[in-house]
């Protein structure tokens, strides 16, 4: 797992640094979803499918909104100059998407089967979380109560990209 997770982190650096590089403003973006979705293969392989959840809608809804921004404006820079190895940048691009789908295949297989856990706090929160959080919900209990934090900061995430995408589209409507 460390080896499928170092070698993902070099294709988002790799990636990250095409973005910044890119003549092609479409290109950049793309570059830089494949980066946000390495990510979630890393979260995947991580066994963290919550934050592999937040960041899977955080970066689409980035994606969606910053693509229809290059294709509403022109796609190069001004200051570039044409780019002549189109047919290379996309056989690489290909390839590192085939590469990342074997990757999240791989995550995917190993996450734990659906009700069994590995982890070693489970039995901490089922034991007590009852009679410790005062919840007559389990799931509520341990949400709130003992993982409140990391919800809160979902939460935020979400509202935040959410009030992105109104912001973007209200000013558009306006004009």
């Amino acid at each position: 797992m460390d080896l499928a997770i170092s070698i993902i982190v070099g294709l988002m650096i790799l990636g990250a640094l095409y973005a910044i590089h890119a003549k092609d403003l479409l290109s950049s973006v793309i570059a830089c979803g494949i980066v946000g979705y390495s990510l979630v293969i890393c979260f995947l392989l991580l066994k963290a499918p919550d934050l592999a959840i937040v960041q899977i809608v955080v970066d689409t809804i980035t994606l969606i909104i910053m693509v229809a921004v290059v294709l509403d404006s022109s796609r190069e820079e001004s200051f570039s100059k044409p780019d002549t190895q189109g047919y290379i940048s996309a056989v690489t691009g290909i390839l590192i998407i085939v590469i990342l789908l074997y990757f999240f295949s791989v995550s995917i297989q190993a996450l734990d089967v659906l009700g069994k856990s590995s982890l070693r706090m489970a039995n901490y929160y089922i034991e007590g979380a009852a009679q410790k959080t005062g919840s007559a919900n389990l799931v509520t209990g341990v949400v709130f109560d003992f993982r409140g934090y990391d919800t809160m900061g979902e939460a935020v995430v979400l509202v935040t990209a959410v009030l992105g995408v109104l912001t973007i589209l209200r000013l558009k409507g306006k004009k």
